[in-house]
Protein backbone atom coordinates (compact mmCIF):
# COMPACT_ATOMS: atom_id res chain seq x y z
CA UNK A 1 0.00 0.00 0.00
CA UNK A 2 2.85 2.42 0.88
CA UNK A 3 4.48 1.87 -2.32
CA UNK A 4 1.24 2.20 -4.49
CA UNK A 5 0.68 5.22 -2.56
CA UNK A 6 4.78 6.70 -2.99
CA UNK A 7 4.17 5.95 -6.54
CA UNK A 8 0.83 7.55 -6.40
CA UNK A 9 2.94 10.96 -5.31
CA UNK A 10 5.74 10.84 -7.59
CA UNK A 11 3.19 10.71 -9.89
CA UNK A 12 1.58 13.67 -9.26
CA UNK A 13 5.02 15.64 -8.44
CA UNK A 14 6.02 14.36 -12.00
CA UNK A 15 2.62 15.89 -13.19
CA UNK A 16 3.15 19.41 -11.42
CA UNK A 17 6.80 19.77 -12.91
CA UNK A 18 5.42 18.83 -16.45
CA UNK A 19 2.73 22.03 -15.64
CA UNK A 20 5.19 24.25 -14.11
CA UNK A 21 7.63 23.41 -17.16
CA UNK A 22 5.06 24.10 -19.89
CA UNK A 23 4.39 26.69 -17.67
CA UNK A 24 7.65 28.79 -18.13
CA UNK A 25 8.12 27.74 -21.64
CA UNK A 26 5.26 29.39 -22.48
CA UNK A 27 5.77 32.57 -20.18
CA UNK A 28 8.87 33.10 -21.85
CA UNK A 29 7.64 32.70 -25.38
CA UNK A 30 5.50 35.40 -24.21
CA UNK A 31 7.72 37.35 -23.10
CA UNK A 32 9.74 37.06 -26.31
CA UNK A 33 7.01 37.41 -28.16
CA UNK A 34 5.65 40.49 -26.20
CA UNK A 35 8.84 42.68 -26.72
CA UNK A 36 9.57 41.44 -30.41
CA UNK A 37 6.25 43.01 -31.30
CA UNK A 38 6.51 46.40 -29.32
CA UNK A 39 10.00 46.30 -30.49
CA UNK A 40 8.32 46.40 -34.10
CA UNK A 41 5.59 48.49 -33.33
CA UNK A 42 8.76 51.49 -31.94
CA UNK A 43 10.46 51.06 -35.18
CA UNK A 44 7.51 51.69 -37.41
CA UNK A 45 7.03 54.90 -35.02
CA UNK A 46 10.57 55.91 -35.29
CA UNK A 47 10.96 55.40 -38.61
CA UNK A 48 10.14 59.08 -39.89
CA UNK A 49 13.20 60.59 -38.34
CA UNK A 50 15.50 58.32 -39.20
CA UNK A 51 15.66 58.83 -42.64
CA UNK A 52 19.06 61.01 -42.02
CA UNK A 53 19.14 63.45 -44.70
CA UNK A 54 16.04 65.12 -43.86
CA UNK A 55 17.00 65.86 -40.87
CA UNK A 56 16.21 69.86 -39.53
CA UNK A 57 19.99 71.06 -38.99
CA UNK A 58 23.21 70.72 -40.16
CA UNK A 59 22.63 68.00 -42.57
CA UNK A 60 24.40 67.85 -45.72
CA UNK A 61 24.30 65.09 -48.21
CA UNK A 62 26.90 64.60 -51.11
CA UNK A 63 26.24 64.63 -54.51
CA UNK A 64 28.41 63.05 -56.99
CA UNK A 65 29.17 64.75 -60.01
CA UNK A 66 31.11 63.72 -62.75
CA UNK A 67 33.69 66.73 -64.68
CA UNK A 68 34.50 67.17 -68.17
CA UNK A 69 37.47 65.80 -68.03
CA UNK A 70 36.03 62.19 -66.50
CA UNK A 71 36.99 62.93 -62.50
CA UNK A 72 34.50 62.79 -60.29
CA UNK A 73 34.38 65.35 -57.95
CA UNK A 74 31.94 65.75 -54.86
CA UNK A 75 30.32 68.79 -53.26
CA UNK A 76 28.36 69.37 -50.14
CA UNK A 77 25.04 70.82 -50.36
CA UNK A 78 22.40 71.61 -47.70
CA UNK A 79 18.84 69.70 -47.95
CA UNK A 80 17.63 73.68 -47.21
CA UNK A 81 19.43 74.75 -50.31
CA UNK A 82 18.21 72.06 -52.65
CA UNK A 83 14.82 72.40 -50.92
CA UNK A 84 14.71 75.68 -52.24
CA UNK A 85 12.11 75.07 -55.75
CA UNK A 86 9.88 73.22 -52.70
CA UNK A 87 9.00 75.98 -50.46
CA UNK A 88 5.22 74.47 -50.13
CA UNK A 89 6.23 71.54 -48.59
CA UNK A 90 6.77 70.73 -45.20
CA UNK A 91 10.42 68.64 -44.48
CA UNK A 92 7.69 66.00 -42.83
CA UNK A 93 5.69 66.08 -46.34
CA UNK A 94 9.20 65.19 -48.15
CA UNK A 95 10.51 62.62 -45.73
CA UNK A 96 6.70 60.66 -46.37
CA UNK A 97 7.80 61.03 -49.98
CA UNK A 98 11.35 59.75 -49.52
CA UNK A 99 9.57 56.74 -47.37
CA UNK A 100 7.44 56.10 -50.89
CA UNK A 101 10.85 54.88 -51.86
CA UNK A 102 10.56 51.40 -49.49
CA UNK A 103 7.14 50.93 -49.88
CA UNK A 104 4.82 53.00 -52.43
CA UNK A 105 1.68 51.59 -50.62
CA UNK A 106 2.69 54.41 -47.73
CA UNK A 107 0.32 57.56 -48.48
CA UNK A 108 1.62 59.38 -45.06
CA UNK A 109 2.39 59.60 -42.05
CA UNK A 110 -0.32 59.93 -38.63
CA UNK A 111 0.90 61.42 -34.94
CA UNK A 112 -1.20 62.72 -32.12
CA UNK A 113 1.30 64.21 -29.84
CA UNK A 114 2.94 62.73 -26.53
CA UNK A 115 1.41 59.75 -26.98
CA UNK A 116 2.69 56.38 -28.84
CA UNK A 117 0.40 56.93 -32.08
CA UNK A 118 3.27 57.95 -34.55
CA UNK A 119 3.35 55.54 -37.60
CA UNK A 120 3.45 55.73 -41.17
CA UNK A 121 0.08 55.04 -42.90
CA UNK A 122 -0.67 52.97 -45.47
CA UNK A 123 -3.61 51.97 -48.66
CA UNK A 124 -3.86 48.57 -49.71
CA UNK A 125 -5.99 47.10 -52.53
CA UNK A 126 -8.21 45.78 -49.63
CA UNK A 127 -8.81 45.76 -45.40
CA UNK A 128 -7.11 42.70 -44.56
CA UNK A 129 -3.06 42.84 -45.91
CA UNK A 130 -2.29 45.50 -43.20
CA UNK A 131 -3.58 43.78 -40.72
CA UNK A 132 -1.11 40.78 -40.64
CA UNK A 133 2.08 42.88 -42.15
CA UNK A 134 3.52 45.31 -41.35
CA UNK A 135 5.28 48.43 -43.17
CA UNK A 136 7.97 46.60 -44.79
CA UNK A 137 4.87 44.47 -46.00
CA UNK A 138 6.68 41.51 -43.81
CA UNK A 139 4.43 38.95 -41.55
CA UNK A 140 3.53 40.69 -38.17
CA UNK A 141 0.62 40.14 -35.56
CA UNK A 142 0.89 44.46 -35.07
CA UNK A 143 0.10 44.78 -38.62
CA UNK A 144 0.18 48.70 -39.79
CA UNK A 145 -2.06 51.31 -39.00
CA UNK A 146 -4.15 51.70 -42.62
CA UNK A 147 -6.53 53.45 -44.34
CA UNK A 148 -9.61 51.79 -45.98
CA UNK A 149 -8.93 50.34 -49.55
CA UNK A 150 -12.06 51.85 -50.58
CA UNK A 151 -11.29 55.72 -50.05
CA UNK A 152 -10.79 57.37 -53.11
CA UNK A 153 -8.22 60.21 -53.08
CA UNK A 154 -9.84 62.09 -55.99
CA UNK A 155 -13.19 62.94 -54.24
CA UNK A 156 -12.57 65.97 -51.90
CA UNK A 157 -14.41 66.69 -48.54
CA UNK A 158 -14.40 62.48 -47.74
CA UNK A 159 -13.44 60.57 -44.84
CA UNK A 160 -10.10 59.31 -44.30
CA UNK A 161 -10.92 56.35 -42.50
CA UNK A 162 -7.79 54.92 -40.71
CA UNK A 163 -7.57 51.05 -38.80
CA UNK A 164 -5.10 50.05 -36.32
CA UNK A 165 -5.08 47.19 -33.87
CA UNK A 166 -5.93 47.27 -30.35
CA UNK A 167 -2.12 45.94 -28.75
CA UNK A 168 -1.88 44.72 -24.94
CA UNK A 169 2.02 46.19 -25.51
CA UNK A 170 0.48 49.80 -26.09
CA UNK A 171 1.12 50.18 -29.76
CA UNK A 172 -0.27 50.63 -32.64
CA UNK A 173 -3.84 52.16 -31.53
CA UNK A 174 -4.17 51.19 -28.28
CA UNK A 175 -3.50 54.52 -26.83
CA UNK A 176 -7.09 55.30 -28.84
CA UNK A 177 -8.82 53.90 -25.58
CA UNK A 178 -7.52 56.67 -23.54
CA UNK A 179 -9.67 59.13 -25.12
CA UNK A 180 -12.66 57.61 -23.30
CA UNK A 181 -11.55 60.41 -20.46
CA UNK A 182 -12.86 63.42 -21.40
CA UNK A 183 -9.33 64.80 -19.93
CA UNK A 184 -6.73 62.43 -22.39
CA UNK A 185 -8.75 64.59 -24.91
CA UNK A 186 -8.06 68.06 -23.63
CA UNK A 187 -4.76 67.39 -23.46
CA UNK A 188 -4.39 65.78 -26.78
CA UNK A 189 -6.79 67.47 -28.78
CA UNK A 190 -5.68 67.16 -32.46
CA UNK A 191 -4.36 64.68 -35.02
CA UNK A 192 -1.47 65.33 -37.22
CA UNK A 193 -2.42 63.98 -40.24
CA UNK A 194 0.74 64.25 -43.33
CA UNK A 195 0.94 63.07 -46.94
CA UNK A 196 3.35 64.20 -49.68
CA UNK A 197 0.44 66.88 -50.34
CA UNK A 198 -0.44 68.55 -47.44
CA UNK A 199 0.53 68.74 -43.73
CA UNK A 200 -2.57 68.89 -42.14
CA UNK A 201 -3.73 69.16 -38.48
CA UNK A 202 -7.12 67.71 -37.43
CA UNK A 203 -9.21 68.87 -34.12
CA UNK A 204 -11.24 66.35 -32.62
CA UNK A 205 -14.99 66.54 -33.05
CA UNK A 206 -16.08 63.37 -31.98
CA UNK A 207 -15.09 60.17 -29.06
CA UNK A 208 -17.54 57.14 -29.14
CA UNK A 209 -17.76 53.54 -28.60
CA UNK A 210 -19.26 51.42 -31.15
CA UNK A 211 -19.40 48.16 -32.66
CA UNK A 212 -19.99 45.51 -36.05
CA UNK A 213 -23.76 45.73 -36.62
CA UNK A 214 -25.69 42.99 -38.15
CA UNK A 215 -27.11 43.74 -41.39
CA UNK A 216 -30.28 42.86 -40.01
CA UNK A 217 -30.27 45.82 -37.25
CA UNK A 218 -31.89 48.87 -38.55
CA UNK A 219 -31.50 52.67 -37.15
CA UNK A 220 -27.64 52.02 -36.56
CA UNK A 221 -24.52 54.59 -37.02
CA UNK A 222 -22.62 52.50 -39.24
CA UNK A 223 -19.60 55.17 -39.14
CA UNK A 224 -17.49 52.13 -40.66
CA UNK A 225 -19.13 52.56 -44.03
CA UNK A 226 -19.23 56.39 -44.31
CA UNK A 227 -15.87 57.02 -46.76
CA UNK A 228 -17.09 59.13 -50.22
CA UNK A 229 -19.66 61.03 -49.38
CA UNK A 230 -22.28 61.39 -52.09
CA UNK A 231 -24.47 64.13 -51.29
CA UNK A 232 -24.45 66.99 -48.54
CA UNK A 233 -27.40 65.26 -46.23
CA UNK A 234 -25.01 62.06 -46.48
CA UNK A 235 -21.99 64.10 -45.19
CA UNK A 236 -24.04 65.95 -42.26
CA UNK A 237 -26.09 63.06 -41.21
CA UNK A 238 -22.40 61.44 -40.26
CA UNK A 239 -21.69 64.33 -38.57
CA UNK A 240 -24.58 64.33 -36.55
CA UNK A 241 -24.62 60.99 -35.57
CA UNK A 242 -20.92 61.03 -34.40
CA UNK A 243 -21.47 64.53 -32.22
CA UNK A 244 -24.46 62.37 -30.80
CA UNK A 245 -22.40 59.31 -30.37
CA UNK A 246 -19.40 61.14 -28.53
CA UNK A 247 -18.94 60.08 -24.84
CA UNK A 248 -18.65 63.95 -23.65
CA UNK A 249 -19.89 67.26 -25.31
CA UNK A 250 -17.13 68.33 -27.74
CA UNK A 251 -17.46 72.18 -29.24
CA UNK A 252 -15.75 72.03 -32.39
CA UNK A 253 -17.92 70.82 -35.37
CA UNK A 254 -17.89 69.85 -39.34
CA UNK A 255 -19.83 71.32 -41.92
CA UNK A 256 -19.66 70.15 -45.27
CA UNK A 257 -16.77 70.47 -47.35
CA UNK A 258 -14.50 69.92 -44.14
CA UNK A 259 -12.16 66.84 -44.66
CA UNK A 260 -12.65 64.45 -42.11
CA UNK A 261 -10.65 61.81 -40.25
CA UNK A 262 -11.86 59.30 -38.58
CA UNK A 263 -9.15 56.58 -36.42
CA UNK A 264 -10.54 53.31 -35.41
CA UNK A 265 -9.59 50.41 -33.48
CA UNK A 266 -11.01 47.15 -31.58
CA UNK A 267 -12.81 47.80 -28.03
CA UNK A 268 -13.15 44.43 -25.77
CA UNK A 269 -16.52 46.14 -23.82
CA UNK A 270 -18.76 44.15 -26.23
CA UNK A 271 -18.42 41.11 -28.72
CA UNK A 272 -17.05 43.17 -32.24
CA UNK A 273 -17.14 46.42 -30.21
CA UNK A 274 -15.05 49.32 -32.15
CA UNK A 275 -13.93 52.76 -30.28
CA UNK A 276 -13.25 55.86 -32.92
CA UNK A 277 -12.46 59.12 -33.00
CA UNK A 278 -13.21 61.92 -35.70
CA UNK A 279 -11.70 64.93 -36.58
CA UNK A 280 -12.09 67.45 -39.23
CA UNK A 281 -8.92 69.12 -40.87
CA UNK A 282 -8.32 72.86 -39.70
CA UNK A 283 -8.09 75.22 -42.76
CA UNK A 284 -5.31 77.21 -42.46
Amino acid sequence: MKEKTKAKRKGIHVIIYLLLSVLIILSIMYIINFFSLKQEAEEQSKLLSAIDIYEKEGTKEVVQNVSKDGEEKHEETTIAENAEEQKEETERMLQVKELQGQNADIIGWLEIENTNINYPVLQGTDNSYYMTHNYKKENSKNGAIFLDANYNWNIPSNNLLIYGHNLGNGMMFQELLKYEKESFYQEHPTIRFTTTEEDAQYEIISVFKSRVYHKSEKNVFRYYFFLNNESEEEYNQFVKNAKNASLYSIDATANYGDQLITLSTCSYYVEDGRFAVVGRKIKN
